[in-house]
């Protein structure tokens, strides 16, 4: 296997472009808001449709 080597890839690792920490941390809080409105979002469906069903009587 001569593609892999330690210095190839060291080479490769090094061609990373890595995020920074506010960057990391911009992202991190907008993934966090977005899981936020869809819990938020499901939760308020299944009271729609919980409260629907009992007025139909089906529950």
């Amino acid at each position: 296997m001569k593609w892999f080597n330690l210095s190839a890839i060291w080479k490769e690792i090094s061609k990373i472009r890595w995020p920074k920490k506010e960057d990391l941390l911009s992202n991190s809080v907008q993934v966090v808001i977005f899981t936020g409105f869809f819990v938020l979002f499901f939760a308020l469906c299944l009271v729609v449709i919980s409260a629907l069903l009992r007025a139909l009587g089906v529950i």
